[in-house]
């Protein structure tokens, strides 16, 4: 649910916009199917675990949970902030589910994943945001299965540096923090996050050693020169992957689409991002954080 400001700022893009069309070809895409699909999916329920490819109706949920490729949602189904794109619902969660670890972890051995994204909602209410939650669930995965390559994307905890050094008693092979949008438009997008603190986020984790990567919306109001700006930010501060997709409204009751950014301009931002020296850009219209996680965990 958005709130007063960023209903403003919903009625002004909808203002500039105006009739947006039909939505194009290459942003439709198939059912979810497939025997790996459907082994991921029965799992999940019968271990009472969330996952953000379901919450965040991401569109490469087949083709993930089909390549064994699973993303995790820890910490419960309910965060502490009310960005305007998501559609995780917003409250203030009741419990802190210690359990929830090792299901995950027991999960993946049985699911046999050769790459798993870990993630989570925002709290804010906990001392630690959640880190030590994170930071179990890396240990319990790593007893199991040794070799299966594992990703964080990772609220930013406020900035708490007690937080960051809990992860880094068990260090993921990928560290990611989502921008998710341009500096102009943080207070619309993600009223309880702060560019700066973002990028000093990255940053910090780089500085310890470990591959960072990062992702953005487009559509959603920014300027391409303003994604530039972002790109250069992101790669002055260390971050080694990026990906960039097109923001789809969840709901109505979400930020409206500005625009469908054409196939050319992702193209664009994937070789100035390549020239830039990044080890890798996914930049297409479905691209979401998780996307094609395994490959970089293996550059």
């Amino acid at each position: 649910m958005i709130n007063q400001h960023q209903r403003k700022f919903a009625e002004v893009v909808e203002q500039e916009r105006g009739d947006l069309g039909k939505r194009p070809e290459w942003l439709k895409v198939r059912l979810p199917s497939g025997q790996n699909y459907k082994d991921v999916l029965n799992l999940m329920r019968g271990s009472k675990l969330n996952t953000v490819c379901e919450e965040a109706k991401c569109p490469n949920i087949a083709e993930c949970w089909n390549s064994r490729t699973a993303t995790f949602m820890i910490l419960g189904e309910t965060c502490t902030r009310s960005c305007g794109f998501c559609n995780i619902h917003t409250g203030m969660p009741t419990e802190l589910d210690l359990d929830e670890p090792r299901r995950v972890a027991d999960s993946v051995e049985q699911l046999n994943l050769r790459h798993v994204v870990i993630t989570s909602v925002n709290r804010d209410e906990l001392k630690d945001g959640g880190a030590s939650i994170f930071a179990e669930t890396i240990r319990l995965i790593r007893e199991k299965m040794e070799d299966t390559t594992i990703e964080i994307l990772i609220p930013d905890f406020k900035g708490e540096e007690h937080a960051f050094e809990i992860i880094m008693k068990n260090p993921p092979n990928i560290l990611n923090h989502n921008l998710e949008t341009v500096e102009r438009l943080y207070h619309a997008v993600r009223p309880q996050a702060k560019y700066s603190r973002s990028l000093e986020l990255i940053q910090w984790f780089k500085e310890k050693g470990l591959r960072t990567k990062s992702g953005i919306m487009v559509g959603i109001g920014e300027t391409k020169e303003e994604v530039i700006e972002l790109m250069n930010d992101l790669y002055d501060h260390g971050c080694d992957i990026m990906t960039i997709g097109q923001y789809l409204q969840p709901t109505k009751k979400h930020l409206p689409v500005h625009r469908y950014v054409t196939l050319d301009e992702f193209n664009y931002y994937k070789e100035y991002g390549m020239k830039l020296g990044f080890k890798a850009v996914e930049s297409s219209p479905l691209v979401r954080s998780s996307y094609h996680a395994d490959k970089h965990a293996r550059l």
